[in-house]
């Protein structure tokens, strides 16, 4: 893939994520649906979390292409790989595919349909499908250079096991799960449906390895 169109696909992925997440920080103010946002306020819901998560990575693969072109040795764009392999790819996946699972299960579980007067249905694609294409699309557009995957599963598991603390935290603090799901299992349950979760964000890392190694054929791994 030629470095324009490099250019041209991170900065205009850059900019769509941008102006979504200025779309959301226009809703604030707004009149919200009940316990929505009590507490943390949208920081403790992993698609705002990831949305910020691809602008970042957008960003710095814009600024990579237009400053080092096709320097593939400049610390940035070891940093900005090792983003998209460890912690853009996974979890910008796990998002959708675990949203739309659950909402074609029961919406209420996870996007109650008092949200929909709030946000319009474009920002929930936004947030919520989009994200496989374009992550999909970036794959397409340059080989990614991964990191050993035990040091990268390693620092995968520690920040789900943040992200998680974090949830427990919003719910021993007001007693309401970030999630309505999370409401309807046992301790038992929460403490597998945490673990299928963080299973499941692995396959995905090393999915993502192995299509970005089929993809570009050739080795991949930093040593």
């Amino acid at each position: 893939m030629t470095l324009t169109r490099r250019r041209v696909y991170h900065i205009a992925t850059f900019s769509w994520y941008a102006f979504v997440v200025k779309s959301l920080a226009a809703k604030d103010g707004e009149q919200l649906p009940p316990g929505i946002f009590v507490y943390g306020g949208p920081w403790k819901y992993l698609t705002f979390l990831n949305v910020l998560l691809q602008m970042f990575f957008f960003g710095l693969a814009a600024v990579n292409d237009l400053h080092w072109g096709k320097d593939t040795q400049t610390p940035l764009n070891r940093f900005k790989d090792v983003i998209f392999a460890v912690f853009a790819f996974p979890v910008g996946m796990f998002v959708v595919l675990l949203f739309w699972t659950i909402f074609a299960f029961d919406r209420e579980l996870v996007y109650p349909a008092t949200i929909d007067a709030f946000f319009p249905p474009w920002i929930n694609h936004a947030m919520h499908t989009l994200v496989l294409p374009i992550l999909l699309g970036e794959l397409l557009m340059e080989p990614h250079v991964y990191p050993q995957t035990t040091h990268a599963l390693v620092t995968l598991g520690v920040v789900g096991l943040l992200y998680l603390f974090w949830i427990l935290w919003v719910y021993f603090s007001v007693g309401i799960w970030v999630y309505p799901l999370l409401g309807h299992f046992s301790s038992v349950g929460l403490v597998g449906f945490f673990c299928f979760n963080m299973s499941a964000v692995t396959f995905l890392y090393l999915l993502g390895h192995k299509l970005n190694s089929r993809m570009w054929k050739v080795p991949l791994n930093l040593h």
